[in-house]
C-alpha cells in the first residue's frame, strides 16, 4: 500500500515537473522576444545616455553631461521640443477623445440607420496609412492651390497658411489627427453598447431625458472607458512622430518641434546617439510621472459598476 502511495506520489512529481518544463517551453519565446527587443535596448540605452557616442566614433563616459546639458540651456531646443510635445499632447487627447466620444454617441442612437456602414466610414481613416493621410492634406491646406482656401475664397474668406505658418501649424495637426479617432470612437462604442438598458428606465422612470441620462448614466458608466483612452492616447501622443516627420519637418520655426522628432535628428541627423539616449530616458520618466498623476486622480473620477455607481 505504501508503495503504491509513494508511485502515485512520484506521478504526480514528474507530471508537474513535465507541465512546469512545458510552460517555459511555451513562454520561452515572449520572454526572449522581451529580453531581445525590450529589456535589451533599454540598459543599453540608459548605458549610453551617460557617453559621448556617434555612430562614427567610440563611446566615451562622460557622467551626468548629456542630462546638465538639457537642465542647464546647453540645448536650447530642449525645452522647446518638450513643451511643444506636452501642449500638443493634451490638446490631440482632448480633441480626438471629444471626436470619438461624439461619435460613438451617434452610432449608438436608436434613431440612426446603417450603423455597420458607418461604423465602418469612419473607422476607415484609420486603416490609412498615415503618409496617404498627410500627402491628402497637405494638397488640401496648401495656401495656393488647396481645396480649404478655395472653398474659403468661395465664401468671401480669406485664406489661411495652414501647416505653413507657426500661428495655425498645431490646429492644423490637430485636424488631421482627429481625423483618425476612429480607434477612440470604437473603444467608445463598445463601452456604450454595454451599459445596463434598466439604468436609461429608471432615469426614465423619474422623468429625466437625454441629458440626465448622460449626466447620471452614460458619462458615470463610461469613466473607465474614458481613463483608459485618454491614457492610452496621451502616451501615444507623447510620442508622436509621424506629423513632425512626415509633414512639417519640425516647422515652422520649430513650431511642431516634437520630442521625438528632435530625440531622431539628435541620433541620425547629428549623430548624438549618447545624447539621444538621454533624451530618451527623459521622455519616459516624464511619460511616467503623467501616468502616475493620471492613476493617483483616477480615484476621484473613474466610478466602476461593482462600487454602486
Amino acid at each position: 500500500m505504501e508503495d503504491m502511495i509513494n508511485s502515485l506520489e512520484g506521478g504526480r512529481e514528474v507530471k508537474k515537473r513535465k507541465d512546469t518544463i512545458t510552460g517555459i517551453l511555451f513562454s520561452l519565446p515572449a520572454i526572449l522576444g522581451f529580453l531581445c527587443f525590450a529589456l535589451g535596448p533599454m540598459v543599453v540605452s540608459f548605458i549610453l545616455g551617460f557617453t559621448d557616442y556617434s555612430i562614427s566614433g567610440s563611446a566615451t563616459f562622460c557622467g551626468l553631461d548629456n542630462y546638465k546639458k538639457m537642465f542647464t540651456g546647453g540645448d536650447v531646443f530642449f525645452f522647446k521640443a518638450l513643451s511643444v510635445t506636452i501642449f500638443f499632447a493634451f490638446l490631440n487627447v482632448a480633441v480626438c477623445m471629444i471626436t470619438g466620444f461624439l461619435i460613438a454617441l451617434l452610432l449608438n442612437s436608436k434613431m440612426i440607420k446603417r450603423k455597420a456602414a458607418l461604423r465602418a466610414i469612419f473607422y476607415i481613416p484609420t486603416i490609412i496609412p498615415y503618409v496617404a493621410t498627410a500627402m491628402i492634406f497637405m494638397w488640401m491646406m496648401s495656401p495656393d492651390f488647396g481645396l480649404f482656401n478655395i472653398l474659403l475664397k468661395q465664401i468671401g474668406l480669406e485664406g489661411s497658411k495652414w501647416i505653413y505658418d507657426e500661428k495655425t501649424v498645431l490646429p492644423s495637426l490637430l485636424f488631421i489627427t482627429a481625423w483618425t479617432a476612429g480607434n477612440v470612437m470604437v473603444v467608445f462604442l463598445a463601452g456604450l453598447q454595454g451599459v445596463p438598458g434598466n439604468l436609461y428606465e429608471a432615469v426614465e422612470i423619474d422623468g429625466g431625458g437625454f441629458i440626465r441620462k448622460f449626466q447620471y448614466v452614460t458619462l458615470p458608466m463610461m469613466t473607465p472607458i474614458i481613463f483608459f483612452n485618454g491614457l492610452m492616447f496621451l502616451i501615444a501622443s507623447m510620442q508622436g512622430f509621424m506629423p513632425a516627420a512626415v509633414i512639417t519637418q519640425g516647422g515652422p520655426n520649430n513650431a511642431t518641434l516634437f520630442y521625438t522628432y528632435y530625440m531622431y535628428k539628435q541620433a541620425f541627423e547629428f549623430s548624438n546617439l549618447g545624447y539621444a539616449s538621454a533624451l530618451g530616458w527623459v521622455l519616459f520618466l516624464v511619460i511616467a510621472i503623467l501616468a502616475a498623476i493620471i492613476f493617483k486622480t483616477s480615484k476621484y473620477w473613474v466610478f466602476y459598476s461593482d462600487e454602486g455607481c
